[in-house]
């Protein structure tokens, strides 16, 4: 599986706390990290309007098969995944969150929260949540008597968000003020990120064009 990490402004300088739990999660199961957001507060500027644009391009494109992205309370990033086509963001703020999210709605973007409850062990709920994201079975239902009418609704809110996004998802990009796509796709480990997996050519010209 190839994981996208992606945070913001407000909580750049954390990028190397929850970096390193990420990869040390990741590793181990044999998954590929792309630490694609900021990684320091001197890095390429992001908010997490960014965010959604970025993981709607990685998710879309195939590029990667999972983000998690953050910011301080992680409420703003998970609108912002969730407003992009094809992103189906949940919200974790402890790694039951993370179980029940793969049990119940088997989605494929995670928000977390950097600042909020950020405390005092926080690196290992951090760890403990891509543990519980990345492993165990996904879309089983839970409790399990409730598995028939969670996967038939899971699939129906796929169908509803299928059917609004009218559009090609370079076409949804090109309605979006084309300066702040610009910015979102400039960081220079997300397009190599992109440009490395991307399985759609016509994502793959929109980037390059717009950010050279």
């Amino acid at each position: 599986m190839k994981i996208a990490l992606m945070m913001e402004n407000s909580q750049a300088s954390k990028n190397s706390i929850v970096l390193n739990e990420l990869q040390s999660v990741a590793d181990g199961l044999g998954h590929e990290v792309y630490n694609v957001g900021m990684n320091s507060e001197d890095d390429h500027h992001l908010t997490y309007v960014h965010l959604g644009i970025m993981a709607g391009a990685l998710l879309n494109s195939k590029a990667v098969d999972f983000v998690f992205a953050g910011c301080g309370t992680g409420q703003g990033a998970l609108m912002s995944l969730n407003a992009q086509p094809g992103v189906y963001c949940g919200y974790c703020i402890d790694p039951s969150d993370a179980f029940l999210f793969n049990q119940v709605n088997n989605g494929n973007a995670l928000a977390l929260p950097f600042a909020k409850g950020f405390g005092w062990g926080a690196e290992l709920n951090a760890r403990y949540i891509f543990e519980k994201s990345l492993t165990g079975g996904r879309g089983e239902g839970y409790p399990v008597e409730r598995r028939e009418p969670q996967v038939k609704n899971a699939a129906i809110l796929a169908d509803l968000k299928t059917a609004l996004a009218e559009d090609s998802f370079v076409d949804t990009l090109r309605k979006i003020d084309q300066e702040l796509v610009k910015v979102a796709f400039t960081g220079e480990r997300f397009q190599r990120c992109l440009f490395d997996n991307s399985q759609d050519d016509a994502l793959n010209q929109y980037v390059k064009s717009i950010v050279a």
